[in-house]
């Protein structure tokens, strides 16, 4: 008799989760980060605050996810070490293309204030 292992529902909360809360104090931490610039407008430049107060929840965000996406893929009958195979480089190439749009849309906001990134004037 085959018995198929229990879905990995508590890690799909638990990445989610994790996902969550470290978006929440990415976010804190970059407005602060940003406010902080735009009263001093000290002569470090934006993109050089990219330091560890915004990597690590970064990182905890990219973990979460991966483990979130991991678990999604278990619950589709798919091996652990396949759901995570595909899951790390996923997670891996997308949160470098956002680091790096990151640092770009910092640079924008260096050079030209927020109308730099108010996408919804054409003018």
């Amino acid at each position: 008799m085959y018995i198929l292992p229990e879905p990995p529902y508590f890690l799909l909360v638990v990445g989610l989760f994790a996902g969550i809360t470290c978006g929440a104090a990415f976010e804190a931490t970059l407005k602060q980060k940003v406010q902080e610039w735009s009263k001093n407008r000290s002569t470090r430049n934006l993109v050089e605050m990219r330091g560890n107060q915004l990597f690590v929840p970064f990182v905890g965000i990219c973990v979460g996810i991966c483990v979130f996406l991991s678990a999604g893929l278990e619950i589709f009958s798919l091996p652990m070490s396949l759901g995570y195979a595909i899951s790390i480089p996923l997670t891996l190439f997308i949160g470098s293309l956002i680091w790096s749009q990151l640092g770009k849309l910092l640079g924008e906001l260096e050079r030209g204030g927020s109308k730099a990134l108010d996408l919804d004037s054409f003018e």
